[in-house]
């Protein structure tokens, strides 16, 4: 029975060491930081500082900004107007020239009873070589109409 009454001590006596260690523990922190408070001054009061809305002057600037925006696109409009005016004025008289150069001026009636027929070049430069000479000038065609002969490419 000794041995059963000796465990049960040894264990109640560990707890009261290990309680005991425990409260300690905490003691010591809470007189650490029981000192660290008591060590630095208390805090004064803090008063809010006056602070300053820039919205007025904001609002001045972007009305600025603004104006000067809309005249630069006004002053772009009317340089655009300008220069289609003078586009336009340029064309006018382009026309106005055409006009003037294309002017339709009698031709001669050609002869219907004479047909033309151009000459043979006297030329030795200009003749073809490796053809022969037709004596129609009907080369693509392949009956000859005015020799009612048929011709051979």
């Amino acid at each position: 029975m000794e041995k059963a009454a000796t465990k049960s001590s040894f264990k109640a006596r560990d707890e009261v060491l290990l309680k005991d260690r425990f409260h300690e523990k905490n003691n010591n922190n809470n007189k650490s930081s029981h000192s660290s408070r008591k060590s630095s001054p208390p805090k004064e009061n803090t008063k809010p500082q006056e602070f300053k809305l820039h919205t007025q002057e904001r609002a001045v600037k972007r009305a600025m900004f603004n104006y000067a925006v809309t005249t630069k696109f006004y002053v772009m409009e009317i340089q655009k107007r300008q220069v289609e005016k003078l586009q336009k004025m340029i064309e006018e008289e382009e026309i106005r020239m055409l006009r003037k150069e294309m002017v339709p001026r009698a031709q001669l009636m050609p002869y219907f009873d004479k047909p033309f027929l151009p000459q043979k070049s006297s030329n030795n430069n200009n003749k073809r070589v490796g053809r022969e000479s037709y004596s129609c000038l009907h080369m693509m065609s392949s009956k000859c109409l005015s020799c009612r002969t048929l011709m051979v490419n």
